[in-house]
């Protein structure tokens, strides 16, 4: 049999009931802790130091795995061997394991063990000898598992944790402060913190020792909250406060530094995004008022000051109320009634009064104010007056009145040329609805050959410039075009920039047309004055061939004269009664004659002088423009044609066909004739072109004949008897 040492077994023994089962009181004494179990693994025998190491003896029949597993082995190889030793007769040496002491506390065991067989050599059972692993006591134990507690809890924070020896060296960090510095320092080397690059809160670099953990250690005393920035390997950028804790032992003695880091990158926005708020509530125009849910005003800013005349330390703390008329009072329980159930107030307009006791028109927003659990715990209130808005909006009501009443087209239309507005007076002129033109181009208006017209109108806008009685021409819904006098003006914003201009389209058509007339007639006028200055010297000349005394010559040039005056007559209509009188009026016979009669030698029916055609009746509209035709084909003959000499002869006939008076004027005897071309055709044939195709609806043509003029005319009768 060999003897069992503290240090292990050193042979095989034979195993001996009566060896291993005397001797009680010795094994008691041994330092170390021995336990045998026969082949099945039972506990046969202990000694009083095993029951100390484990916390308490074995059970009756309780085997070495059981034993084992009771005290939770933190090794797969622990006490649970003993079944695998007896199966191979292989011992095991100097193993160390882990356990848990009956109280609780980390145990760590030296592990003997050694098979036992019977004296035929099959394995009869197994002796161990566990001691105390390596001389360690139960305190040490215990501070090795605080350790690694602490260690444990220290990487579970969600904040970055690191620690350093006494020169500064990080000698543990957590997972937080891993994704805090963007990277994994080396322990026992990385000095003072783990970032990249440090950086103070202005952006200028940091040396990393003068950072808060380098202070806190030269220093001996803890920083409670050190404001600095750190760059990780990518680039970005963090915001952190470093609260470093010197670590001593009783004597005073340095040991190292614990450091939490706190990222305040997100507070470090809100507080910017409070500041910034804070800054705009208070540099408002509009009145910014905070009020707890009681009505007491609790926030105050220069807007309302303003707005109300009251300085903050005179508002805040007083009841909102302090600004409302007394007939209004019931509207604020109302407020606070919606503010309660989380609604919001918005353009709520009202009446507020001044500290000067006037009151003033002003426009509410009332929102809730919620804590960080999102309780309503008061109200924002911004309150903007609203009087001069009210007045700006009575003008723009009026303007907007007196453009839809105006009966010149009123458009806006913004810089690219796209109507914006549209006005009734628009609508009229063109023929379009405000549907079917705001949102269109302006260039439908404008006819293909005008379009560079709005490009110049649009380059002239922008530049600031107003233009001002232009006028151009225009195209209607129906195709139509119309004569226009357009005024712009540009439309600027709040800032004075030019964003559109406003057009003013005013119809001139019959102003146009008026002007044309009036042109006509003056030219008619000076037409017909020279006229009758060649009339009346024609008149003198024709008498002169005829009269033989003085006498008789002055007599033919009056009656001559007062002939022509008559026939003048006839082209002037009666404009108080528009109607000609009825001996001169009553046929076309008759009004031929009277204005033929001046150019006679003798009696009407002379040779010179041919009148035959039925009798047809001129309508109280037509005579003036029929009169005018005859005047001048008689005054063209007496100036170029057959009247202007002796012996030139005229023939006047007209018959009706087919509702049409047909008419022939044939001059023969007069000086030769070359027709006329178009540069140089007179005032004369423009107004009978114009009488006859425009008055009367008629056809007019000139043969140019060798020994005089023929002209033909084509009039409906209808026209005529108008």
């Amino acid at each position: 049999m060999s003897s069992l040492g503290t240090g292990g077994i050193v042979s095989t023994p034979v195993f001996d009931e009566e060896t291993f089962g005397s001797s009680a009181a010795l094994w008691d004494l041994l330092p170390v802790g021995i336990l045998v179990c026969d082949r099945n693994g039972v506990i046969v025998r202990h000694n009083q130091k095993a029951a100390e190491l484990w916390g308490r003896a074995p059970r009756a029949g309780e085997t070495m795995q059981q034993f084992g597993d009771a005290y939770r082995s933190l090794d797969d190889d622990g006490l649970a061997s003993a079944a695998e030793v007896m199966r191979s007769s292989v011992p095991v040496a100097n193993r160390v394991i882990f356990s848990v002491h009956s109280d609780g506390l980390p145990l760590s065991i030296l592990l003997n063990l050694q098979p036992l067989k019977d004296a035929l050599g099959n394995c009869a059972g197994a002796v161990a000898c566990i001691q105390d692993a390596g001389g360690l006591n139960r305190t040490a134990n215990m501070l090795a598992e605080s350790e690694r507690r602490s260690r444990a809890w220290l990487e579970a924070l969600p904040v970055a944790v690191y620690a350093t020896d006494s020169v500064g060296r990080v000698t543990f960090y957590n997972k937080a402060a891993v994704e805090l510095w963007g990277r994994r320092p080396e322990i026992g080397r990385t000095m003072w913190c783990g970032s990249w690059q440090l950086y103070w809160v202005d952006g200028k670099p940091m040396p990393h020792d003068q950072c808060p953990m380098a202070v806190a250690l030269r220093e001996r005393h803890p920083i409670k909250g050190a404001n600095a920035m750190l760059e990780r390997p990518d680039g970005t950028r963090v915001r952190f406060r470093a609260f470093p804790v010197p670590l001593q032992d009783d004597a005073g003695n340095l040991l190292g530094a614990l450091n939490t880091l706190i990222d305040i990158t997100e507070f470090g926005q809100a507080e910017e995004v409070r500041q910034r708020l804070a800054a705009i509530v208070d540099s408002s125009q509009d009145a910014i008022i905070g009020k707890d849910l009681d009505g007491i005003i609790t926030s105050w800013n220069k807007g309302a000051q303003q707005l109300f005349g009251y300085s903050a330390e005179e508002a805040i703390g007083r009841p909102v109320t302090i600004l409302i008329p007394h007939d209004r009072l019931d509207e604020e329980p109302e407020i606070l009634s919606r503010i309660r159930r989380g609604e919001r107030v918005e353009r709520y307009e009202t009446v507020r009064r001044r500290k000067d006791g006037s009151l003033v028109d002003i426009s509410l927003t009332v929102s809730p104010i919620r804590d960080m659990e999102g309780q309503i715990v008061g109200a924002s209130k911004v309150a903007r007056g609203i009087a001069q808005r009210r007045q700006a909006e009575d003008i723009r009501q009026r303007l907007v009145s007196i453009v839809e009443s105006s009966s010149d087209a009123i458009i806006g239309k913004d810089l690219d040329g796209i109507i914006t507005s549209w006005n009734h007076g628009a609508e009229a002129l063109f023929g379009y609805t405000a549907e079917e033109a705001i949102g269109k181009p302006v260039t439908m208006l404008i006819p293909a050959d005008k379009i560079d017209e709005e490009l110049d109108i649009l380059k002239r806008i922008r530049r600031g410039e107003r233009i001002e009685h232009y006028e151009t021409v225009r195209r209607r819904k129906d195709g139509r075009l119309v004569d226009i006098s357009l005024a712009l003006s540009p439309i600027k914003d709040a800032a004075g920039r030019v964003v559109g201009a406003a057009k003013i389209a005013r119809d001139i058509t019959e102003r146009r047309r008026t002007e044309e007339q009036r042109q006509l007639l003056l030219r008619e006028m000076n037409h017909r004055v020279k006229n009758l200055f060649s009339l009346a010297g024609g008149v003198v000349t024709l008498s002169a061939r005829s009269a033989k005394t003085p006498a008789d010559l002055a007599g033919a040039v009056r009656e001559r004269l007062a002939a022509l005056a008559r026939a003048h007559d006839l082209t002037l209509p009666d404009l108080s009664a528009g109607a000609l009188k009825a001996e001169t009026a009553a046929s076309l016979r008759s009004l031929i004659e009277t204005i033929v009669s001046p150019f006679e030698d003798v009696e009407i029916h002379d040779r010179r002088v041919s009148i035959d055609g039925p009798e047809v009746a001129i309508g109280i509209g037509a005579v003036t423009g029929v009169a005018l035709l005859i005047h001048e084909f008689a005054t063209n003959a007496a100036k170029y044609g057959a009247f202007s000499l002796p012996e030139g002869r005229v023939r006047i006939d007209w018959s009706i066909v087919r509702n049409m008076l047909l008419l022939q004027w044939e001059e023969e005897g007069g000086p030769p004739l070359e027709p006329p071309s178009e540069e140089s055709a007179g005032f004369g044939s423009l107004l009978a072109r114009r009488i006859v195709g425009g008055q009367l609806g008629g056809r007019i043509s000139y043969r140019w004949n060798r020994d005089g003029l023929a002209i033909s005319l084509s009039l409906p009768l209808a026209a005529l008897s108008d």
